[in-house]
């Protein structure tokens, strides 16, 4: 957003004439400078403009969206977090950047060929006797237990004798993500890299067992009393996850040094060869790949589900983390000419239906990067 359309929008809202998503686009972008350098040069007085906004415009968020905040109470909310409760979509022209060394030259951004896609709903589905399935929008899949419209995948829920039940396998390759809706109810969202492992059917009072073999999902688990007191596991490479009866998120990526277990509502047990550690809401876990320890943080968990949500969401993150974010939704190779460059920490909020070139551009306003180059599928930061 421009200083003029700022400027704009924040006289329609101390007239009474915007909307709730304007009021939300309005608290966006003033939390995005908060802690800038560049608040005066993009605004004008911090204080002047904060005088305006803030007696007011919270209290018209919080009043709005009260009946749909879902993953925190609002009195645990800061202002920047009411605006991301209903996913709002900012893409900020002037965003928070934390570093020590800037850099001066501002070069133009040089693309050879530019066929780099936004991500999109699509997998692939591996049947029990090895067949192939792809899944995306415009392809219908049918059979007796399971249908798709392309967009997700829906298994049927049945009442099923303790028997021997085949498992499926479900594929986001990069550039990817996909739904999916499990025989017992649950549901899991998918992101890009990522592989699933789960019966077809379960077993009323028999534990329900699903794997993530490697990637990120969020789980919305249908509750146990439903199912005969039936637990839900979840396994990773690393740890076992035990569901009481909740909604939260797993990372394990295979290149990432850790596996990252976030808790929004309800209770997770997560244990592996030597440790067992319990999950309360707005906490997650950390488990090294070096060292088998698993560590507990209190996080802001619609940061960690933002995804879901069709969102990016960086808070203070190093580029080099950023770049396998992108890397994983556009399928592309990022890479860094100098590598001090990779350790720039950026923070915005973005989002996931856009061009990666605007993503790209967004970042070098900055000033922390010169430009960026593309080459077909490869990125190289300048």
């Amino acid at each position: 957003m421009k200083k003029e359309e700022f400027s704009v929008l924040l006289d329609k809202y101390l007239s009474g004439k915007t909307n709730l998503e304007e009021n939300k686009l309005l608290l966006n972008f003033f939390e995005s400078f908060q802690t800038s350098n560049d608040w005066n040069e993009a605004l004008g007085s911090k204080d002047e403009v904060e005088n305006k906004m803030l007696t007011r415009l919270q209290d018209a968020v919080k009043s709005d969206e009260v009946q749909i905040i879902h993953f925190q109470p609002l009195y645990k909310r800061t202002i920047f977090r009411i605006a991301l409760a209903a996913s709002v979509v900012v893409l900020f022209s002037l965003s928070v950047v934390f570093n020590t060394k800037e850099v001066k030259n501002v070069n133009t951004p040089i693309v050879v060929k530019n066929n780099i896609m936004i991500g999109k709903d699509k997998a692939i589905l591996t049947l029990e006797d090895g067949s192939v399935i792809a899944l995306e929008k415009g392809k219908a899949y049918t059979t007796k237990n399971v249908k798709s419209n392309g967009e997700k995948l829906v298994y049927n829920s049945t009442d099923n004798v303790k028997t021997e039940i085949a498992n499926n396998f479900l594929t986001i390759p990069r550039g990817g993500q996909f739904y999916v809706q499990l025989a017992d109810g649950t549901r899991v969202w998918m992101n890009s890299e990522s592989q699933l492992k789960y019966p077809i059917a379960f077993v009323d009072g028999e534990t329900r067992q699903v794997e993530l073999l490697y990637g990120e999902a969020y789980f919305e688990v249908s509750p146990s009393t439903a199912h005969k007191g039936s637990r839900f596991k979840v396994k990773t490479r690393m740890q076992n996850i035990e569901v009481i009866g909740t909604e939260f998120n797993i990372k394990a990526y295979k290149d990432e040094p850790s596996i990252y277990t976030t808790l929004v509502e309800g209770k997770v047990q997560v244990s592996n060869a030597s440790t067992k550690s319990i999950l309360a809401p707005s906490q997650q876990s950390k488990l090294s790949n070096n060292t088998n320890r698993i560590e507990i943080y209190d996080v802001d968990t619609y940061n960690e589900v933002s995804w879901r949500k069709g969102l990016f969401v960086f808070k203070g993150m190093p580029l080099k983390n950023i770049a396998k974010v992108l890397s994983r939704w556009y399928d592309v190779d990022i890479e860094f000419a100098n590598p001090e460059q990779s350790a720039v920490k950026f923070n915005g909020v973005l989002n996931k239906n856009q061009n990666l070139e605007e993503i790209l551009t967004t970042i070098k306003t900055t000033k922390f990067i010169n430009a960026y180059e593309i080459k077909n599928k490869k990125i190289i930061i300048k």
